[in-house]
């Protein structure tokens, strides 16, 4: 691995690992926090419809994918916020909706339909300087925010109601949440592609759930989980072969049940206690 190094691809391709894992270990802090996971489907999978819109207008499909999983993930916030549908519902019409434009979309641009496995299932092999540098300012923009509104975000997701009550503007904050979620799916779709993007998005944070107590321990364990499984899988994939993306989500699914046989005896000791 310490000589794959030496090549520009893999060095592109561990500084995508680690602000991907990054971004998407804070932001699954969130989402398994206030149960946004099926959210995270619909955006993710949503961001078909832009790939397609963009490859169709000749725009950049990434930048396409941002613009419109961001319109989704307000259609649905809007919708839910309204009171008009419920949450379920409102994701199930615009995620399937939206897989099915790309679908008709990309059916017209047959010379394409090859690469479109790249966007589905990840290459973080293939990440070029200008993915980086999209993933980077992406990466500096959302944890910014999130830096900056923290506390805000997290009484929001402990506590809606009384966020509310407190003068807390709830729903702009909800939809700067589901804006960022947007965005970190774009960030991640290089790595890891729509289909597995939801997994780095909610089994980090499922492991700092079952090993902490606290917020704090449980949003560090979450981004060092998202960081290293992406390392691990980087280098398991470069040993065996394997395709990245789906190596990195195998990494944290094992993690996640390791997670799991420990927090057992874990929570009995507490509960005795």
């Amino acid at each position: 691995m310490i000589d794959a190094l030496s090549y520009g691809f893999m060095q592109r391709a561990l500084l995508a690992g680690v602000l991907v894992g990054l971004l998407c270990g804070v932001l699954g802090f969130f989402v398994v926090l206030k149960r946004l996971s099926f959210i995270g489907v619909g955006i993710s999978h949503s961001a078909l419809g832009g790939i397609a819109l963009g490859v169709l207008l000749g725009i950049e499909p990434l930048f396409a994918a941002a613009v419109f999983s961001t319109a989704i993930a307000w259609a649905i916030g809007w919708l839910t916020r309204s009171g008009r549908l419920h949450e379920d519902t409102a994701i199930g019409i615009l995620f399937s909706a939206s897989m099915a434009l790309g679908v008709a979309l990309i059916s017209l641009s047959k010379s394409y339909q090859v690469d479109l496995f790249g966007y589905l299932f990840g290459n973080i092999l293939a990440v070029s300087p200008a993915d980086l540098w999209l993933l980077s300012g992406i990466a500096f923009v959302v944890l910014a925010l999130v830096g900056l509104l923290f506390k805000e975000l997290l009484f929001i997701a402990f506590d809606e109601e009384v966020a509310r009550a407190s003068g807390l503007a709830v729903t702009r904050l909800y939809l700067l949440l589901l804006t960022c979620l947007a965005l970190a799916v774009i960030a991640a779709i290089r790595v890891v592609g729509l289909v597995l993007v939801e997994a780095l998005l909610v089994i980090p944070a499922a492991i700092g759930y079952q090993l902490t107590r606290g917020y704090r321990s449980m949003l560090l364990v979450s981004v060092a989980s998202a960081v290293l499984a992406a390392l691990a899988g980087l280098w398991i994939s470069y040993a065996f072969d394997i395709a990245a993306g789906a190596t990195i989500v195998l990494v944290l699914a094992a993690g996640f049940f390791v997670a799991l046989a420990i927090a057992r005896p874990l929570h009995r000791e507490r509960a005795r206690t």
